[in-house]
């Protein structure tokens, strides 16, 4: 698929596909990283936030916690 850049006010800009925002599982407001690797130009995009519903709803209950050792005092640590 090809595009064009265009004059946007002072900037440039390039318009998106639906298809390819699908395809990239994007959607208008969603946050991104422009990089610019080997002389391309590279979209990422950023990590959607999850709220913490989500997050319990995903536990397996796989995780042990356990204490850990961070080795002796070396300072004026308070213990």
């Amino acid at each position: 698929m090809y595009t064009s850049i265009q004059k946007w006010g002072n900037s440039q800009a390039i318009r998106l596909p639906r298809a390819i925002l699908e395809m990239a599982g994007l959607s208008q407001n969603d946050r991104v990283e422009l990089k610019v690797q080997d002389g391309n130009v590279m979209i990422i995009p950023l990590k959607k936030h999850k709220p913490l519903a989500d997050r319990i709803s995903e536990y397996q209950g796989e995780y042990k916690c356990q204490e850990w050792d961070t080795g002796k005092p070396v300072g004026d640590e308070v213990l």
